[in-house]
């Protein structure tokens, strides 16, 4: 059987162990920054809650003495 002009064979090889290593040392870097800012919107939404209503008096006191 010819072939057709062009063809080309795809062949998998596996991955080495460097490069198997190199993509989860990325991907555990990916998944603790992604841990961090969870962490950082947590404490700021904590932080809004906590004290949001004391900052808003704190403007609207500010505000009104202008």
């Amino acid at each position: 059987m010819a072939r057709a002009a062009g063809y080309c064979r795809m062949t998998y090889t596996q991955p080495s162990t460097d490069e198997i290593r190199s993509f989860r040392n990325r991907a555990q870097g990916l998944v603790e920054y992604g841990l961090i800012i969870a962490l950082v919107a947590v404490v700021a939404i904590a932080g809004l809650i906590i004290f949001g209503p004391a900052v808003s008096s704190l403007l609207s006191k500010l505000g009104g003495s202008v």
